[in-house]
């Protein structure tokens, strides 16, 4: 009797173990039907956590987990803030959640996630995100949440595209080509085409006239001059880079900083007074050249050019100050090297 009770208890400890991992298989794929409902409950496939959805899928769940996530973590109150580009990430994120479903449709290894920080400041703590923009790689085999992989600042340089190279690197599955939505709708090109083929007769008759916004030579001259200010004020930088007309003081909140101080970084308050000032010499040089020529009094001309000449120094020499306060570097071109 004494020799078949371990035997017996052998027997139990492997009833046991087997009956634990059954129910530790079904816990677990409980987990993801419940995280697959939630996915389709989005329009991006974004999963929202709250501390509660954080502490259930993954913190109490014990590794390895049969999935990974990838959580974006936002704070509502700076959204606001041009410097975090908290708004724009957010949507380049659901861009990519969204483009690795469509390529994926049926998959469970991978989740996206975001957590809002007055919701879930418990997470934030457990994850020890202290700054914002911050995504986070929680890995199946992370058994803490501090062990997770931070997605690095320079994935977040090209957006959903870069986003998309981390994740493949990490996880080594495939997001697929990033689906972004077009422009111009179906709908709106089919109600342009209508718009053009109803105006096209009264279009063709007022062309034959020569009487269409495009013969008018005002029209010309002032797409000139917008030309003309959008390459010299730095316009298509602000654009590409999101940059912010102004930023608020860091040390008085209610005082706007329209002039930044240090090259790496140009306000767009910045390129459109630089631009107000080369628009200005550009288009006293153009009435000079076209329109004090035909002007016959000599002395009109002699005043009008020294009008000129003085204006052009006074902007010029702002733009070469605001270059010398930006840089540190000065710039001494305007006397003979034996005048100083």
């Amino acid at each position: 009797m004494a020799s078949r009770n371990p035997l017996l208890f052998l027997l139990l400890l492997l009833l046991a173990a087997i009956f634990s991992g059954h129910v530790s298989a079904g816990h677990s794929s409980d987990l993801v039907a419940e995280l697959v409902a939630l996915r389709s409950r989005s329009a991006s496939g974004v999963i929202h956590l709250d501390d509660a959805a954080v502490s259930r899928f993954l913190s109490s769940v014990p590794s390895p987990r049969p999935y990974s996530f990838l959580v974006f973590f936002d704070a509502a109150q700076l959204r606001s803030n041009p410097d975090l580009h908290l708004a724009k990430l957010r949507s380049e994120f659901a861009l990519l959640s969204a483009s690795f479903l469509s390529y994926n449709p049926s998959s469970s290894d991978l989740f996206f996630a975001d957590i809002e920080f007055k919701e879930s400041q418990h997470s934030f703590s457990l994850f020890e995100v202290s700054s914002l923009p911050h995504v986070r790689l929680i890995g199946p085999a992370d058994a803490s949440l501090r062990d997770s992989v931070p997605m690095d600042q320079s994935h977040f340089s090209r957006l959903a595209e870069s986003m998309a190279e981390f994740v493949e690197s990490r996880t080594g599955l495939s997001v697929g080509p990033i689906a972004r939505p077009p422009p111009v709708s179906g709908r709106q090109v089919a109600i342009l085409i209508a718009l053009l083929v109803i105006l096209s007769p009264f279009l063709i008759k007022r062309i034959l006239k020569g009487d269409t916004i495009l013969h008018d030579p005002n029209v010309w001259m002032g797409s000139a001059i917008f030309v003309y200010f959008f390459s010299v004020s730095g316009a298509m930088h602000n654009i590409i880079r999101g940059m912010p007309m102004f930023l608020s003081d860091r040390n008085d909140p209610n005082r706007m900083v329209f002039f930044y101080q240090g090259s790496g970084m140009q306000l767009g308050a910045e390129g459109f007074a630089v631009g107000f000032l080369y628009t200005i010499v550009g288009l006293m040089i153009a009435v000079v050249t076209h329109g004090l020529v035909k002007v016959r009094s000599l002395a009109t001309q002699r005043m009008c050019m020294l009008v000129v000449m003085v204006v052009a120094c006074w902007a010029v020499n702002k733009v070469v100050y605001l270059d010398n306060w930006k840089t540190g570097y000065s710039i001494h071109a305007f006397w003979p090297n034996s005048w100083r």
